[in-house]
């Protein structure tokens, strides 16, 4: 239990200003914040940006880096002296092989996107439209209307578990307890994903025009936007909106808060998120209770995506119907970015339920021979070349035995060896997780182990406690996390049998 008139929501902050786990920072930490010195240690190790402070440069080893050549990028790195470690995923996959250098001036990260047609939620190209007419709309119309709207639209959350945005919104609005908080998940962590940090660069205003939309009909006064801490350029984008929509007048009321993510994945699943933002380690809460009745300091909270709460200016603007309409398969347009061997990588805006054919012809198709892809970052597994004609939605995806996600389509084409492309995806696991419950924290390190010691030997036989230790992950991991690391390895198994030793039946019993 903490001393009385602790302040723990201050830790992280106060690491970061002192430049992480440095000699005497957790001392001094401990005297300005009152939490003890072992708690304020197990926060700061926690998180690698707090962790490894000194460390000049990160190179990404995400799927997309280490097929296109991360492994030669930290040798040239360095071969210059430069102090320098690899990093799960920097959200610069349309960029691989990618590197982030800490405390630089980051140059403009647009990326390529798809050819306009009629009628775009989210229009990345339609720059610096600062007019907040859909928040006028909410002000002259109301709470309820704003809602019926929501949910005529069927807007799922964008961020990777597409549940309808309505019964979030209207769960908050029920509580009896007044003091709520709007908390923004920017924390985009998946490999293959990089779509919230094109919204946050280029359309900055609809992200803060449905935050306030959001503010105000849920009657909260604060709001709470977590970045990721390498996305220093969105952030910077973010803050320069804020200034020039706060000269309108309408924003007044709401209290604004920026607060940066600190390197730890697990806290883009929301009870993780919001540990962060009380300065904790970032592991995942039991649920229930669910974040709608006890979040943010134990107050009815509303978190959503970047992607999803960019989405409700249009709604509001053009109608529930129209958004509804705009889909093939399941409502709306939908963000996906591309990656991997591709000609053209980036983040491509067209109807959800689009195939994944549609999608390659968008981004000039596949550099070489499609072997593979992952369709929603890598908690998705892999999809063989002969589902390039399944429609990318929740509901495809979830009978084909993957999921939509994040939307971060990593492509494969022949070059790749399915064991090792498994392994990369292992060592981002066990490498990202919390280490909360045993199920994820000890399979995670045998699925790596395992895949290492068959690719040294090509002996089937290390293979066989495999399906044991997925199913054990699947069953009694307490978040996403843990539930999904598998499925990498268990879907390459699938499909690409051969190639572990196994005959095709063997690898699915």
């Amino acid at each position: 239990m903490l001393p009385k008139n602790a302040r723990r929501e201050e830790v992280l902050d106060r690491l970061e200003e002192q430049g992480g786990l440095k000699p005497g920072v957790v001392q001094r930490v401990h005297q300005e914040t009152g939490v003890p010195e072992a708690d304020i240690y197990g926060v700061a190790t926690f998180y690698h940006l707090l962790a490894e402070p000194d460390v000049e440069v990160r190179v990404c080893q995400g799927l997309t880096c280490k097929v296109l050549g991360s492994e030669a990028l930290m040798r040239d790195v360095q071969s210059t002296g430069t102090s320098a470690c690899y990093a799960s995923c920097l959200g610069r996959c349309d960029q691989a092989p990618a590197l982030w250098r800490a405390h630089h001036q980051e140059p403009p990260l647009h990326t390529g996107l798809t050819e306009s047609h009629s009628g775009l939620a989210i229009d990345l190209e339609n720059h610096k439209k600062y007019k907040l007419k859909a928040l006028q709309k909410l002000l002259a119309q109301g709470p309820d209307w704003v809602l019926g709207q929501l949910e005529t639209s069927e807007l799922t959350g964008r961020g990777g578990a597409g549940f309808p945005a309505h019964i979030k919104w209207r769960a908050i609005r029920g509580q009896a307890e007044t003091e709520r908080y709007i908390v923004l998940n920017a924390d985009e962590g998946e490999p293959g994903t990089f779509k919230d940090r094109e919204v946050m660069l280029r359309r900055p205003d609809l992200v803060l025009e449905g935050l306030a939309i959001a503010a105000k009909c849920l009657e909260a006064a604060d709001i709470y936007l977590y970045i990721r801490g390498e996305f220093q350029g969105p952030k910077q984008a973010m803050r320069d909106a804020l200034t020039r929509l706060q000269e309108t007048g309408l924003l007044d009321g709401l209290n604004w808060h920026f607060v940066d993510g600190h390197g730890a994945y697990i806290c883009g699943e929301e009870t993780a998120l919001l540990e962060a933002l009380e300065g904790k380690r970032g592991m995942p809460r039991m649920k229930p209770p669910y974040p709608v009745e006890k979040g943010f300091r134990g107050k009815p909270t509303l978190i959503q995506n970047v992607e999803t709460i960019a989405c409700l200016p249009a709604i509001l603007r053009q109608g529930g119907e129209w958004f509804r309409d705009l889909g093939k398969t399941e409502a709306g347009t939908k963000l996906y970015c591309l990656s991997g061997h591709v000609r053209r990588p980036g983040v491509y805006e067209v109807p959800m339920g689009s195939t994944m054919a549609e999608l390659l012809d968008q981004a000039g198709g596949v550099d070489g021979n499609l072997k593979a892809f992952s369709p929603g970052g890598a908690s998705s597994g892999f999809l063989p070349a002969s589902e390039v004609d399944i429609p990318m939605d929740f509901k495809s995806l979830r009978d084909a035995g993957s999921m939509l996600g994040s939307a971060g389509v990593v492509v494969l084409n022949d070059t790749v060896d399915m064991v090792e492309a498994s392994l990369m995806q292992a060592v981002f696991f066990e490498d990202e997780s919390c280490g909360q419950c045993a199920p994820c924290r000890i399979g995670t390190q045998v699925i790596r182990q395992t895949l290492e010691r068959y690719l040294e030997s090509k002996d089937v036989a290390v293979l066989a406690h495999l399906n044991e230790v997925m199913w054990g992950m699947g069953e009694a991991s307490i978040c996403g996390l843990g539930q999904a690391a598998y499925w990498p390895l268990q879907s390459a198994m699938k499909y690409f049998p051969q190639e572990f030793g196994l005959e095709a039946d063997s690898a699915n019993d």
